[in-house]
């Protein structure tokens, strides 16, 4: 279920079953894997890709270009694997180099105001 409140993107690839929470911010280039649930008040950037079963609580902003000066707009992207919760405030930049991702498990707990540099 998506809420009539959320921006999602046309551009964006949602699997079965995908939740979607109020005021959460869903933009091109993204994909979201089934089951997945995603809490309010999230933003998830282009280039980012969410596995199966995940849960991103509020606040989560993910998929951001990165706090480099050495980035210079190249595409780069941001994976993460399947069953991973990311918690409150948790922040994940994409990766600097063009074609570079940052890459988070499968199973893994990201917990509140955890910051996932490029």
């Amino acid at each position: 279920m998506i809420s009539t409140l959320a921006s999602v993107s046309p551009k964006a690839s949602l699997g079965k079953n995908v939740k979607i929470d109020p005021f959460s911010s869903i933009h091109d280039d993204v994909v979201i894997g089934e089951g997945t649930y995603i809490h309010s008040n999230v933003t998830i950037y282009p280039g980012t890709r969410i596995g199966n079963h995940c849960e991103v609580f509020p606040g989560a902003v993910i998929g951001v270009i990165p706090q480099d000066l050495k980035f210079d707009g190249e595409y780069t992207t941001v994976e993460i694997g399947n069953n991973t919760k990311i918690r409150e405030c948790v922040t994940i930049h994409r990766g600097t180099k063009d074609r570079m991702k940052t890459s988070i498990g499968s199973n893994c707990l990201l917990m509140t105001y955890v910051h996932v540099a490029h």
